[in-house]
């Protein structure tokens, strides 16, 4: 059976979550893809596609470029529904963020054709975010998947240990948390090395902090390490 301590803890309200240039960490991991945000409108081609890991950065980054550009958000189910043509009057450059489960869909990628056609003739530009590598991804449309793989590709990688401490803070400091730096130093070498077990722990720590009423702290973290393994134990 699961943890059952899993199963005791408050409904999670979330906190706010900062999207702002200032807000977004950067390292080793992920300087290239802050580079070729700054280096917008200075692309080779109109669409850039940018890939990583959950939770890795990617919307986040996403939020930036939209800010600097102007650009609409196109939700990618939105490729079955609308048509080009449509999309491209959303605005004056686009984003689609977390396009993998379209990709492989022959009607969905054709409207993306389309698409990028349209963005070139008229020097618009376009960002796709996405979990897998270009490289891995079965195209319904060859001529789009030429498009694509020709187009910038930039890969957020896995944090290292300064990064992943920073994205941590941060994460706690959306909650209005403070991060000790014992609890940094404890934490870092027993987690999983990822943004998404980096959000994992952080909300759990915030929901066992308050279910408990306890402050962070080693021993709380020691319970949430615990508590996320033999949850990932029992669940197979």
């Amino acid at each position: 059976m699961p943890n059952r301590n899993l199963k005791q803890i408050p409904l999670d309200f979330g906190g706010r979550t900062a999207h702002g240039r200032s807000d977004f960490q950067i390292g080793r991991s992920n300087f290239e893809a802050v580079g070729w945000i700054d280096r917008w409108p200075d692309w080779p081609a109109p669409v850039l596609v940018l890939n990583g890991p959950a939770a890795s950065g990617k919307s986040h980054l996403a939020v930036v470029w939209q800010d600097i550009s102007g650009a609409a958000v196109i939700m990618p189910e939105m490729l079955h529904t609308h048509s080009a043509e449509e999309l491209f009057e959303m605005g004056p450059h686009l984003v689609i963020d977390g396009i993998d489960p379209w990709l492989g869909d022959r009607e969905a990628e054709t409207t993306l054709f389309h698409l990028y056609n349209m963005l070139k003739e008229e020097q618009r530009t376009m960002m796709i975010t996405m979990r897998m590598a270009l490289r891995s991804v079965e195209f319904a449309i060859p001529d789009l998947a030429s498009r694509l793989r020709a187009a910038p590709c930039v890969s957020i990688h896995p944090p290292d240990d300064i990064l992943l401490a920073s994205v941590m803070i941060k994460l706690f400091s959306d909650r209005q948390l403070t991060m000790p730096q014992e609890v940094i130093a404890y934490v870092l070498p027993r987690m999983e090395r990822s943004f998404a077990a980096a959000q994992q722990v952080v909300e759990y720590t915030d929901k066992l902090a308050l279910s408990e009423k306890r402050k962070i702290s080693v021993p709380l973290m020691r319970k949430v390490l615990n508590d996320i393994q033999q949850a990932e134990i029992y669940s197979g």
